[in-house]
Order: structure tokens, then C-alpha cells, then sequence
């Protein structure tokens, strides 16, 4: 079984983060060299964001991701 690549110290799988690059928010998926992969609130399709390029999400930036969550699975069938 191979490992998982490790993750920048800071970040878990699952937390919030946020892309300095543009300030998209997005939840830690996994990490695949220099780059951590993150998708949107709510699902959707991934990104990766260069490492040096993540920061934390503030709390209002997570209330805000984690209500944009419960909204989209109000809404699915």
C-alpha cells in the first residue's frame, strides 16, 4: 500500500484553506509533490495550489465555506 504524501505541517485533510493566489477557499483533499489539492465547499472539481501559495482559512472564511456546504446538500435530490 503506498503512502500518502505528506501535507504542508500546518494542514490536515479536511481542514479549510484558502488560495492566495486568487482567494478561492477550499477544503485539503490530499497533497501530490510541491501542490496541495483543494475542492470548493460543497464539492466540485479540485485544484492544485502550490504550497507556499496556502494559508488557513479565518473563522469567518470557514463559517462562510461550511454554510455554502450545507446549502448545496439542501439542494441535491
Amino acid at each position: 500500500m503506498d503512502a500518502l504524501p505528506p501535507l504542508p505541517p500546518r494542514f490536515r485533510r479536511g481542514d479549510f484553506a484558502v488560495d492566495s493566489r486568487d482567494g478561492r477557499i477550499g477544503r485539503v483533499m490530499d497533497a501530490a509533490g510541491p501542490y496541495v489539492q483543494l475542492r470548493p465547499p460543497g464539492g466540485g472539481r479540485e485544484w492544485d495550489c502550490p504550497s507556499e501559495a496556502l494559508r488557513s482559512a479565518t473563522p469567518g472564511e470557514v463559517l462562510r465555506a461550511r454554510v455554502r456546504e450545507v446549502n448545496r446538500e439542501g439542494r441535491l435530490p
